[in-house]
């Protein structure tokens, strides 16, 4: 099979997980030279930026990968230090994207937080950003899109011919999950009723029950761009006494996540532990430090496939699961052809794990 170099272009949003993957990549491969690009991103003082590509990407498969969450990254704007937002890291993928003069033969972009994703839909006179930045992509040349856990993975339909690959680290959060943790009796629960398919994925994973919440909201007013939770309602089994698992793909405040927690153990479950393939932690930590300290949950488990600073990761609270083999895996198996059936789904792992680990308790 006639298989293009693979070439794999880290933004610096991404460094420490680009570099992992590439070390996976080697292994992999069974080679000691890197898989990483020569390139250099740069500013002007008055915040335009540019790329260069320092090494010839011709006739090469070359992914693009970006962590457009990443609000670490800063330069100098008119003296000031300006931290990036997602727009500018998008901006940073078209620039990259056009570094290549069309040279390379095929051209991934994966951006494990899919940008603008939180807007995938229109309510009224709104902007469809997540639809229109998926757009452009396409019109400057991008055949592939790789992204993980999408807020709405049916935004891939604003570009019907090109390739969407939305995977999720399920199972690799769980593998995580299941060697850390003694866990009986489990439940897992939604917070709401838009996460409800991802936990019932979670729940055939691990051969559970599922439930889930029903946020109320006060449709009258507005706070912060949304509609106030008034109540939650639960439905589904009883959760007391049973070790829950509550999952979202995000944490944004995490207030409705706590507040679940809470309610929770007001009907008596044992241990609670929260799972989100995406801790953004935009207003802060203090909520999670509180619900921690008051016994509201067990641990907090997320990827490292957008940036958690360490003053996050180090908290005892906190448990953080590299997916770089898992990326590395899938960037392997499209760079050669092969069939990605076997990635999308790991449950048969997590079963095989689950019994071992039964095994070793008896």
């Amino acid at each position: 099979m006639d298989n293009r170099k693979l070439k794999l272009l880290v933004m610096p949003n991404c460094i420490e997980l680009g570099q992992k993957i590439d070390m996976e990549l080697k292994r992999i491969n069974k080679t000691e030279n890197s898989y990483l690009v020569d390139f250099k991103p740069d500013r002007f003082s008055n915040g335009e930026g540019k790329v260069k590509i320092n090494e010839s990407v011709n006739n090469t498969d070359l992914y693009i990968l970006s962590d457009v969450g990443n609000y670490d990254i800063s330069y100098n704007y008119h003296g000031r230090v300006h931290h990036m937002s997602p727009d500018e890291h998008f901006e940073d993928i078209k620039r990259s994207i056009a570094a290549t003069s069309g040279h390379a033969s095929k051209i991934n972009v994966i951006m494990p937080l899919l940008y603008e994703s939180r807007q995938h839909k229109r309510r009224g006179n709104e902007s469809l950003d997540c639809a229109i930045a998926l757009q452009e992509l396409e019109h400057i040349g991008v055949d592939n899109i790789i992204t993980f856990d999408a807020h709405d993975p049916n935004v891939s339909n604003a570009i019907p011919r090109l390739p969407f690959e939305n995977f999720y680290p399920t199972h690799t959060i769980l593998e995580e999950l299941i060697e850390n943790e003694e866990l009986k009796d489990l439940l897992v629960i939604s917070p709401d009723m838009g996460a409800m398919e991802r936990a019932r994925y979670y729940a055939d994973m691990l051969g559970c029950d599922v439930g889930v919440f029903y946020k109320r909201r006060d449709l009258s007013r507005v706070v912060n761009g949304k509609n106030p939770i008034v109540e939650h309602m639960y439905m589904g089994a009883d959760p007391k006494r049973k070790d829950v698992i509550i999952v979202d793909d995000m944490i944004a405040s995490g207030g409705s996540m706590i507040e679940v927690a809470e309610n929770l153990r007001k009907k008596g479950v044992d241990k609670i532990f929260l799972i989100a393939t995406f801790a953004l932690f935009t207003e802060g930590t203090e909520k999670f430090v509180e619900a921690y300290d008051q016994g509201l949950f067990t641990k907090l488990y997320s990827t490292n496939l957008s940036y958690v600073p360490e003053s996050i990761t180090n908290k005892e609270w906190y448990q953080e699961v590299d997916c770089s083999k898992y990326m590395a895996l899938i960037i392997n198996t499209l760079n050669k052809k092969e069939d990605i059936e076997g990635l999308w789904n790991g449950k048969k792992k997590i079963i095989d794990k689950i019994k071992v680990k039964k095994y070793q308790e008896k």
